[in-house]
């Protein structure tokens, strides 16, 4: 395969060129909104292309696979020898004592515990040759506090009307805090607000008709809302609101027909800012984060919820995504039970949980 980027001033319109050029028989590789040097936020799209198909599109001609298989044998060669020449640049400056005993068996305590050693590294090497790297405890506390300053917090503001939609892979909750959400914003705060939800998932067998069940139980609006046309009239229509909260299709990152539909729901044309929640599992592998991310991130999140707290006992890879990522947490949900189990997001929560499964060790 080959990656070629497209660009435009939205996704759906990137990928339209992509699928003008090669047709179908392509996959999305990322997404993301970039701000040029002329100021313009453009949208970049990466598509992986079979070979035979680009050499034929790009330059009319088509390539003898056993050929294309030969360069392409003789490149991962290439690129393994660099990986080996940079592996061992890498152990040769540990081996040295780069960072010396103490500093690297605390270092390799983070590191089990689901802190990426890229990250750790750009806070060691800069305390190269000073006290803390010879004393343990005080070096992790100063890591904890580095995470600390690092973890971004978005506040609760409901001053203002405002919609918020939930996006986020399949199985992670969505759906369940929603429900959560509206029941906290029309009951639980100091004055109960106007709520709506729109259900916009299509795709999963049950999903429209739990979101009813529990809208009917709080006696709360609830719309199924199947094209961005439709969704932007709804959005007008419910001017009056004081929060609309807005469900989505779980996607995997290879669910390019999702992805092309939740661009065209976010990019519609509405009065009031739209805020987008990435609803993250405290259970998220380290292998799948940047997949999550890549997935994600052309939708300008603006922040993320934590699902599943309830489901288990270490939350060094979660720490790690929110450490990588720097995206403001605004919720955490830490059980099945609706309301009760949401928290508006805090640091020393979070804190918390990881500092607990650090000191098991």
């Amino acid at each position: 395969m080959i990656n070629e980027t497209f660009v435009a001033s939205n996704p759906k319109n990137a990928y339209e060129q992509a699928v003008e050029k090669y047709g179908t028989d392509i996959r999305i590789v990322s997404a993301k909104q970039v701000k040029y040097s002329d100021d313009e936020l453009r949208s970049e799209v990466v598509i992986a292309v079979p070979k035979e198909l680009f050499m034929e599109r790009s330059f009319g001609t088509q390539v003898p696979k056993s050929e294309l298989e030969n360069e392409e044998e003789a490149l991962l060669g290439e690129i393994g020898e660099l990986k080996t020449q940079l592996e061992a640049m890498r152990d040769g400056l540990l081996e040295k004592g780069r960072f010396g005993d103490v500093a690297d068996d605390v270092k390799k305590l983070f590191m089990k515990k689901g802190i990426s050693e890229r990250w750790l590294d750009t806070i060691l090497i800069p305390l190269i040759g000073t006290p803390v790297m010879e004393d343990a405890q005080l070096l992790v506390s100063y890591l904890l506090e580095e995470i600390d300053e690092t973890l971004k917090v978005k506040e609760e503001e409901l001053d203002t009307s405002k919609i918020m939609m939930l996006v986020g892979p399949t199985g992670v909750g969505k759906t369940t805090t929603i429900a959560k959400l509206a029941a906290r914003y029309a009951y639980l705060l100091e004055r109960p607000y106007k709520v709506a939800l729109i259900n916009l998932d299509s795709y999963k067998v049950g999903a429209i008709e739990q979101l009813a069940h529990y809208a009917d139980i709080m006696q709360i609006e609830h719309y199924s809302i199947a094209s961005a046309d439709a969704f932007g009239k709804k959005i007008e229509e419910l001017g009056s609101h004081d929060i609309i909260l807005v469900d989505t299709a779980g996607m995997s990152p290879y669910d390019t027909q999702k992805f092309v539909k939740t661009i065209e729901f976010v990019n519609t044309k509405i009065p009031k800012k739209l805020e987008v929640a990435l609803v993250l599992a405290a259970t998220v592998k380290y292998e799948d984060m940047e997949d999550i991310y890549e997935n994600f991130s052309f939708l300008n999140l603006d922040s993320v919820i934590i699902s599943k707290f309830d489901e288990t006992k270490h939350f060094g890879t979660l720490m790690n995504f929110m450490l990588l990522y720097e995206l403001p947490m605004s919720y955490f949900s830490t059980g099945q039970e609706v309301p009760d189990d949401l928290l508006a997001a805090s640091k020393e929560y979070l804190l918390e949980q990881f500092i607990g499964d650090v000191h098991d060790d």
